[in-house]
């Protein structure tokens, strides 16, 4: 080649300079593709192989578990069969479970809204000892081991109990709330909480003092000033905190395998049954895309958390 301004012939092997935004461009793109590549190995592709069962393509990868598990349906067309489905979503047991999972998520998920926020605005409002003493209460939960807690739960709730030997000692009969429902919902609540807490602390600590001293200056009751300044601006920290618990109470398996009844059990416990006693794997593999479904609607708030918290900030 001959550079036209100086009619001098330029190297055969001359190189092209990278521009310093390209080489930074390589650069990240060469750090952020390991991670990818192992979610894509290891979590996207057994996740499309689990779909394709469930739906009867038995073939390739998913022949093994097809010639072990029963009543597993084989794919009827290009695109499977939905027979699986139907076989659960028929079975009484499955739809009574489901709501039973629904239920424990909406009402944990309500209850560790509810102390989060009090311990928050607590905090922020009155201040003091004991305020920071429950903040740092509601985050022990978060260094003591889940089965633990649950088992700790169980005894604590059980038949020979402490609730039901206090009462016993002043002559009532306490409640007996091991292996029920009840017993779930404290545990997923005495789980979740601790996150939950952080999040609201950090929404509403981020509010200046001067917004809440002008409010006061207007003669601002502490209602309003909760209602129409602190929950409005901490709203994208509750809903993260909302769709982190609800996610996490909906795919639970160690507290309501310890803590719940035998039947009805949460949607985790019954994969695991389906799955491994029931020797089920289709059917138990349609539990979890259930499961994946109803965790995807709700994580479809944490993304619009995220994009209204970008927007605000100018970053998008």
């Amino acid at each position: 080649m001959t550079d036209i301004r100086s009619g001098r012939r330029a190297p055969v092997g001359a190189r092209r300079r990278v521009s310093p935004e390209a080489r930074r461009s390589g650069i990240g793109l060469a750090m952020a593709l390991p991670p990818v590549v192992l979610l894509a190995l290891f979590v996207g592709v057994p996740v499309v192989l689990a779909i394709g069962f469930s739906l009867g393509h038995t073939g390739g990868l998913n022949s093994t578990i097809a010639s072990i598990g029963l009543n597993t349906r084989e794919a009827t067309s290009w695109w499977g069969t939905a027979q699986a489905y139907v076989d659960v979503f028929t079975d009484p047991r499955f739809t009574r479970d489901l709501g039973v999972t629904v239920g424990v998520t909406v009402v944990s998920t309500v209850i560790v809204l509810a102390l989060a926020l009090g311990i928050a605005l607590n905090l922020r409002l009155r201040g003091g000892r004991l305020a920071s003493v429950f903040a740092g209460l509601a985050v022990v939960p978060l260094f003591i081991p889940v089965v633990i807690a649950s088992w700790a739960i169980l005894t604590f709730y059980s038949g020979d109990g402490f609730v039901r030997t206090v009462f016993a000692l002043v002559g009532l009969t306490g409640p007996t709330w091991g292996y029920t429902t009840v017993a779930v919902v404290i545990g997923s609540v005495w789980t979740s909480l601790p996150f939950a807490t952080l999040m609201a602390i950090s929404g509403v600590q981020s509010i200046p003092d001067a917004m809440i001293e002008a409010a006061k200056d207007a003669g601002a009751s502490s209602f309003a000033i909760v209602t129409r300044i602190l929950v409005p601006l901490s709203a994208i920290p509750l809903v993260i905190a909302a769709t982190f618990t609800a996610i996490g109470v909906l795919g639970s398996f160690t507290v309501p395998y310890f803590t719940g009844p035998n039947a009805p059990s949460m949607l985790g416990v019954d994969i695991s049954k389906y799955f491994q006693a029931f020797n089920h794997p289709q059917q138990a593999i349609v539990m979890a895309v259930v499961v994946f479904v109803l965790a995807s609607g709700i994580a479809f708030f944490y993304v619009w958390a995220n994009f209204r918290s970008a927007k605000k900030e100018g970053r998008v």
